[in-house]
């Protein structure tokens, strides 16, 4: 099954905890498809913590939305992910944001990701390498869901370096 994952780091080394989560996924057998740059992103609704480095990834893997919900809340356990604050701090974050046209609403998971159309720091790297997925629910396109965003805060794509790149 294809997915879209969204990772996202504020603590540490940022560049280098993505860097390890792809690796520890593809360690346990997900492929990596396409990844996009990194952004360095405003907190949202937690204003004092560091600014984040977001990413999305396109996976495949054979395993269930159920089963690859534990293996990456096992690698962010492995990666030291406290939740000390509902969106505070985090050394490393992974969520499940599409399941190919997968529609799941349960208490342990929801799919497509919550909100996900209100947040730019998920549909800005999402439109790099997903401009056309549907949304299964909303029946538009990331494009087209980034471009009606009302979400104001900051979004910056990183250089290769992990500079800001000029504009």
């Amino acid at each position: 099954m294809r997915y879209f994952l969204g990772l996202g780091s504020n603590l540490g080394n940022k560049k280098k905890n993505l860097k390890r989560a792809l690796y520890l996924l593809k360690k346990r057998g997900v492929k990596i498809l396409r990844a996009s740059s990194l952004y360095r992103t405003q907190p949202v609704h937690f204003f004092d913590q560091p600014w984040f480095f977001n990413q999305a990834v396109a996976i495949e893997t054979s395993c269930t939305p159920y089963a690859l919900l534990n293996l990456i809340k096992q690698i962010e356990r492995e990666m030291k992910r406290e939740c000390l604050i509902q969106n505070g701090p985090r050394t490393i974050d992974i969520d499940i944001l599409l399941a190919e046209q997968t529609v799941i609403q349960t208490k342990k998971l929801t799919v497509p990701h919550p909100r996900m159309e209100k947040r730019n720091f998920v549909l800005v790297p999402l439109k790099e390498i997903a401009a056309d997925a549907v949304h299964p629910l909303l029946k538009k396109k990331i494009k087209e869901l980034w471009k009606n965003s009302q979400d104001c805060s900051i979004v910056k794509k990183l250089r290769k370096e992990g500079r800001k790149e000029k504009k």
